[in-house]
């Protein structure tokens, strides 16, 4: 018995190259993302860590679980990120009056003043690359 083929979505050649030319974009905004970390004296991963906890949503306080979450890794790999970014003088934790067994991320004034830098520069290049997203995020004729 052979199942029935699977109608291929149209997809037409202008489609194709705004997807492109979107993850071209992304690609290049992430690689302009490591540099600048880079040059901050941070990993990659420990400036998205940064930006997570002071840019959560709501501004409330954020656990290890929370941001486990908001970067996409596992939760003993969010330990061990805070872990670093603790030695680095970089995030602090607290335990929660409220419930002792969650432990609250906390950025310091260093990390704070070097997220504003970078915040700074990113919000720039984002400015600089917003025509380009704007035009392929319109799709036209449907």
């Amino acid at each position: 018995m052979t199942l029935p083929r699977k109608t291929r979505p149209t997809i037409s050649q202008a489609d194709y190259q705004r997807l492109s030319e979107f993850r071209y974009l992304i690609r290049r905004f992430l690689e302009f993302s490591q540099v600048q970390a880079e040059g901050a004296g941070l990993t990659p991963r420990q400036h998205q860590a940064l930006l997570a906890i002071k840019g959560f949503p709501g501004g409330g306080p954020v656990t290890i679980g929370d941001l486990a979450e908001r970067l996409r890794i596992r939760h003993h790999s969010a330990v061990e990120l805070v872990n670093r970014l603790g030695e680095a003088g970089l995030v602090t934790r607290d335990q929660d009056k409220d419930d002792q067994r969650r432990v609250l991320l906390r950025l310091t004034e260093h990390a704070d003043d070097c997220l504003a830098e970078l915040s700074a520069t990113h919000l720039d290049e984002l400015s600089r690359i917003e025509p380009m997203l704007k035009r392929l995020l319109v799709r036209d004729g449907g």
